[in-house]
């Protein structure tokens, strides 16, 4: 455990808490986490601000996916698939990552999240429970290995790689891919986002660059605000869910921004 004050404990873990529970609804803790960790620990090497953020994630995703498997209709054998090929990315763009500068990878990720914007307000119909429109098409095989290599591979490399917006980016992607409805394709991204944590996690484990203490303490409140988050989520439906990725979206906009503005 690093030499950090109680304040500054307390405060991290009420940071892990919101965390939590913003990434269970529609994902992008790490928005909230991660900046907390840093200002919090402005001492400690970034690899292992990093690798504590895994370690803490990691629980509370878990303790969401496990609640929404118990209460959404969640395909968990194309979840587990999709998140196998997301453990294999996420650890290879772990191993990437110390090569590739942030500052390449800001602007472009700015630019995704703003397109995302504009499609989710411009199609309102987007992610809410499927009828007799044109995206109620059947899935088709091809849909699922676009969704297992692309989704799973692709965002499971750039978590490895980078980071904020993993959640996010999942919700999105098997929305548009599987034609789910927002509700059950944050409950399927919450367990392709365990794989991703995993494999990343592993990585930075055999690394040693992991505070077990602390990332054992801010678990808890971790997990106890993605556990509230998920039966938020399931209660109030896809607008609700809609209403908090639009707000994700945009923070994570406005976020990237400023450190690109500050780099």
């Amino acid at each position: 455990m690093p030499d950090i004050t109680l304040t500054t404990l307390i405060l991290l873990c009420l940071a892990a808490a919101a965390a939590g529970w913003i990434d269970a609804v529609v994902g992008g803790g790490g928005l909230l986490l991660l900046p907390a960790l840093l200002l919090g620990l402005p001492n400690v090497p970034a690899a292992h601000v990093l690798g504590t953020n895994k370690a803490v994630a990691i629980v509370g995703t878990s303790g969401a996916a496990i609640t929404y498997v118990r209460r959404a209709p969640v395909r968990v054998g194309l979840a587990v698939r999709v998140g196998l090929m997301a453990l294999a990315g996420s650890m290879t763009g772990a191993f990437f990552a110390a090569g590739i500068s942030s500052e390449v990878l800001r602007p472009v990720i700015m630019v995704a999240l703003l397109g995302v914007a504009a499609f989710v307000l411009l199609r309102p119909s987007f992610g809410t429970a499927v009828a007799d429109d044109a995206d109620a098409r059947p899935v088709t095989r091809a849909r699922i290995v676009t969704a297992v290599v692309l989704v799973g591979g692709g965002i499971g490399f750039y978590d490895g790689l980078f980071g904020p917006g993993t959640g996010t980016f999942l919700v999105l992607a098997l929305t548009a891919v599987l034609h789910l409805d927002l509700v059950t394709a944050s409950a399927t991204a919450k367990i392709v986002n365990v794989c991703t944590n995993a494999g990343a996690l592993a990585m930075f484990a055999y690394q040693g660059t992991v505070l077990w203490q602390l990332a054992a303490l801010m678990a808890v409140f971790n997990l106890a605000g993605a556990m509230a988050g998920a039966r938020m989520a399931l209660s109030r439906g896809s607008g609700f869910v809609r209403a908090v990725l639009l707000t994700v979206v945009f923070s994570l906009v406005a976020k990237l921004g400023y450190d690109q503005w500050t780099a």
